[in-house]
């Protein structure tokens, strides 16, 4: 029976309990347990056999007692109350509001598990979404309906990178602009409170959804959060049409939250001690990006994840390259040197960035440049290497080029002002800018027709000062 209290549980390990099983009990479907005092914690049912019930609960199990805690079966998915009242609200990682102003003015619930996304419904992304950062639009180029994850390491300046996309990010081909879902899972305040004072400077915090599952929560609504977040971002986008990027940071918090319970339900661990599951966990979430026929709405993702020592094999950021179409590393060595952001030129990739650039779309020089910079960075590489072991001296005189070719893309194309928001025009033109320190005979990637149309025209532009400065004198 459905709303009925049992009476004790048969043991309680940590955040999971116990119980004799009910009868018609479903997988994930919400309990309330009360302790002595009739104080009342949310649960899921995690596992179940013949003869008993596992749930897991939303908060600490201080006070309960095997004999006297009760335990009632609400016969529901755990759900989210949704409207277009959501935009402006903050919320925990229960989806249940924080900012004082109660729950929002809609009958609308949806199942925070969702459901997968029909593959024949799938429109395949093609829309550039300008976010006013070269090294993303020129090399790694966002696409409306991608995921497109962050790899980044402790201290490195991934917040401050998403957060001047959600500032600047826009689709040229549409007017709408982003809705933005933000969600925060086991992160520390001073980082939630660097989000929310950004969006409120910024002037986005009214179109902004804001999940929070801080540090000192509980580490189960970890689990929960995101799903949270990207139930509302459904509604807006597939319901309400709306544009939704959603942010979300730090899945490396969410995969050790997984990691943990895993262990205390005591199943079998995998790659450093995760379950075995956790790239169809990781799925789950990844896979709810995306745009769908019938409606013009899309969701784009961007998770942030912090590499556990800045190791890119790491189970975390290995199985999330598998899913997402694409990372954007960042580098600790230009980091360090002051570059900002700093995104490492090789390792980052776009695999969705063909089918969003080009003619009628960003710039026709775009793809070749975009190509010719990832060779001649390559290049570089090569270079500083051998620089390294026989010293720059020895290196010849088109070495010696392509090395002052790196500084200059580092300097000119790569960095950047936090509130700098750069068109697609200036940064392709920053890159036939840099591509002018290598000789004209190595832009082999680049067509012809494009050389004489943009690099001509950019030399006779520098040269026609010159002249005049000369006449002057």
């Amino acid at each position: 029976m459905r709303g009925v209290a049992y009476r004790g549980l048969i043991r309680i390990e940590g955040p999971v309990v116990i119980t004799a099983r009910s009868k018609n009990v479903g997988f994930n479907e919400v309990v309330a347990v009360y302790d002595r005092e009739e104080g009342r914690r949310l649960g899921r049912v995690v596992d179940m056999s013949e003869d008993w019930t596992a749930i897991q609960i939303f908060g600490s199990n201080t006070g309960l007692s095997a004999d006297e805690a009760r335990v009632e079966f609400l016969g529901r998915p755990m759900e989210i109350r949704v409207g277009t009242g959501l935009l402006g609200r903050v919320f925990n990682g229960l989806g249940e509001p924080i900012d004082g102003y109660g729950a929002i003015f809609s009958s609308t619930c949806r199942d925070v598990n969702g459901l997968p996304i029909n593959p024949y419904a799938r429109i395949y992304p093609r829309d550039f979404i300008q976010t006013g950062i070269s090294a993303i639009d020129g090399m790694n180029t966002l696409i409306r309906g991608q995921k497109l994850p962050i790899f980044s390491g402790n201290g490195l300046p991934h917040n401050r990178l998403a957060a001047q996309i959600v500032r600047q990010a826009k689709i040229l081909a549409a007017k709408e602009s982003f809705v933005v879902i933000f969600c925060a899972m086991g992160v520390k305040y001073d980082v939630a409170r660097f989000f929310l004072d950004d969006f409120e400077r910024s002037g986005v915090l009214a179109k902004v959804v804001i999940f929070l599952s801080l540090a000192d929560a509980p580490s189960l609504e970890r689990l929960v959060a995101p799903r949270c977040a990207l139930t509302a971002a459904e509604y807006l986008a597939y319901e309400q049409h709306m544009h939704v990027l959603v942010v979300m940071t730090d899945m490396t918090n969410y995969c050790e939250a997984l990691r943990e319970v895993s262990s205390i339900r005591g199943e079998v661990p995998s790659r450093k001690g995760y379950p075995g599951y956790l790239y169809s966990e990781l799925a789950s979430l990844y896979e709810r990006a995306g745009k769908i026929a019938g409606s013009s709405g899309s969701i784009t993702q961007i998770p942030i994840l912090t590499m556990p020592n800045d190791d890119i094999s790491h189970p975390i950021p290995d199985l999330s390259g598998y899913i997402t179409e694409g990372q954007i590393v960042l580098d600790r060595e230009l980091a360090q040197r002051g570059v900002y952001p700093p995104v490492a030129g090789l390792p980052s990739l776009s695999r969705l960035m063909k089918d969003g650039i080009g003619p009628g779309m960003t710039r026709d020089d775009h793809p070749d440049v975009s190509s010719q910079l990832f060779a001649a960075y390559s290049k570089v590489k090569q270079v500083r290497n051998l620089a390294s072991i026989i010293g720059e001296e020895e290196l010849s005189l088109e070495d010696k080029q392509y090395l002052h070719f790196g500084e200059k893309f580092e300097q000119i194309f790569l960095s950047q002002g936090e509130f700098e928001n750069r068109d697609i025009g200036r940064t392709l033109d920053l890159g036939w800018t840099v591509l002018t320190e290598i000789p004209r005979d190595e832009l082999l990637r680049i067509k012809q027709g494009l050389i004489e149309k943009y690099l001509d025209l950019l030399i006779e532009a520098r040269q026609e000062p010159a002249q005049v400065s000369q006449e002057a004198s």
